[in-house]
C-alpha cells in the first residue's frame, strides 16, 4: 500500500506551531488567561524557541493572544482584564492531528536546528563580518558535525552565508547597499504578487487587524508585516513568487527584530502606514493598495537605512552565540 503525502510535510515549522496553538485555543483546550511561554512551547513541539516566536506574533496578529506586562502572553483578546494564569502548558492535552504531529517530528534532524541558527546568523550581520566555526557550532547545538554542515549548506544555499578564498564560511558585514537592494526588490515583487493573491486574501484577517490597530492594541510594525505577508502576498498562486519574497525578506526582517532588541521603540508612524495599506486592502481597490505598497517599501527603505546607522555609535552589542566570531 502506497501511504499518502503528507500535506503538512513542506509547511515552515512556525506555521504547524500556529496551527496547532489556533485549535487548541478555539477549542477551549488552552483557557484564556493562560500564560504561554516559549520554552514549554518549544519542548512539547520539540523545536527551537524561534519558531515559537513567530507562531505567537501570528496569533497575537490575530487576536488570539495578546501581549502583558508580565513574560509570554496570554491567551485571549486584548481590553478584557484577564487575570494571568501560570500553568505549565504541558498541563494540558493539547490536541495535535496525527499528521501535523508526524511533519513536526520527523523532519531531516537539521530542521530542528536550523531555525535558531537562521535568526542567529542573520541577525548578527549589522554589527560587522563574522565567522561561522564549524566545531563551535556543532557543540553549541549538540549534533553532529555532518548535522552542522547540513545547517551550514542550507544557510548558503538562502544566501545568509558565503566561504572565503581560506573555505571559511562567512557572514556579513550588512551594507547599506545590501538593504537598498533588498528594499528594491520588495518594491518590485511585492505589489506583484499582492495583485495575483487578491482574490485569495483573507479578508476577514485583514479586518481583525485593523479593529486591533484601532482599538490600541499592543502590536509591532514586525507582527504588521509578518501578517501582510501570511494573510495578503502569500496568498498569490504563484508560489515560485512568493518564495522569493519570503527569502527576499527574511535578512531583513532579522534585522529588524535585532535592532528592536536593542532598544529601539516601535515606529508609530509605520503603524499608521500599515493601517492604511491594510485599509485598501479591505476595501478591494487591489491596485491603490499595490501602489501604496510600493510606496510604503520605499519608505521603509530609508527608516531602516536610519536604524542601521545606530549600530555605528554602539560600543556594546551584546552577547553573540559561541559559534560566531567577529573578524
Amino acid at each position: 500500500m502506497i501511504r499518502s503525502p503528507n500535506p503538512f510535510a513542506q509547511e515552515p515549522r512556525y506555521e504547524l506551531i500556529t496551527r496547532v496553538l489556533r485549535s487548541n485555543i478555539q477549542r477551549g483546550n488552552l483557557p484564556e488567561g493562560l500564560v504561554l511561554l516559549e520554552g514549554p512551547i518549544a519542548a512539547v513541539m520539540q523545536t527551537s524557541r524561534v519558531p515559537v516566536q513567530s507562531a505567537l506574533r501570528h496569533l497575537m496578529a490575530e487576536g488570539l493572544v495578546h501581549r502583558f506586562e508580565g513574560r509570554g502572553y496570554l491567551v485571549g483578546p486584548e481590553g478584557r482584564n484577564i487575570l494571568p494564569v501560570r500553568r505549565d502548558i504541558r498541563e494540558f492535552a493539547l490536541d495535535i492531528p496525527e499528521a501535523m504531529d508526524d511533519a513536526l517530528q520527523t523532519r531531516g534532524t537539521w530542521r530542528h536546528v536550523y531555525e535558531e541558527v537562521e535568526e542567529q546568523v542573520a541577525s548578527c550581520q549589522i554589527f560587522g563580518e563574522f565567522r561561522i566555526i564549524e566545531t563551535e557550532l556543532s557543540e553549541y547545538l549538540g549534533v553532529s558535525r555532518t548535522v552542522a554542515r547540513d545547517v551550514l549548506a542550507r544557510l548558503q544555499e538562502r544566501g545568509l552565508i558565503r566561504k572565503s578564498a581560506t573555505s571559511h564560511w562567512i557572514a556579513g558585514p550588512l551594507t547599506a547597499r545590501t538593504v537598498r537592494e533588498k528594499f528594491e526588490l520588495r518594491s518590485i515583487m511585492e505589489p506583484a504578487a499582492l495583485r495575483l493573491a487578491a482574490p485569495f486574501i483573507r479578508y476577514a484577517e485583514v479586518e481583525n487587524l485593523l479593529e486591533m490597530i484601532d482599538s490600541g492594541s499592543m502590536i509591532s510594525s514586525e507582527s504588521l508585516s509578518d501578517a501582510l505577508m501570511d494573510f495578503c502576498i502569500a496568498q498569490a498562486p504563484n508560489t515560485t513568487l512568493v518564495e522569493m519574497i519570503r527569502g527576499n525578506r527574511l535578512l531583513l526582517s532579522s534585522v529588524n527584530r535585532a535592532l528592536t532588541a536593542l532598544g529601539l521603540p516601535n515606529d508609530e508612524a509605520t503603524i499608521d502606514q500599515y493601517r492604511t495599506l491594510l485599509d485598501l486592502i479591505a476595501r478591494h481597490p487591489i491596485d491603490s493598495a499595490a501602489e501604496y505598497l510600493r510606496d510604503h517599501v520605499e519608505i521603509m527603505a530609508q527608516r531602516n537605512l536610519a536604524r542601521m546607522k545606530i549600530v555605528a555609535v554602539i560600543t556594546e552589542a551584546g552577547a553573540f552565540a559561541p559559534y560566531l566570531a567577529l573578524q
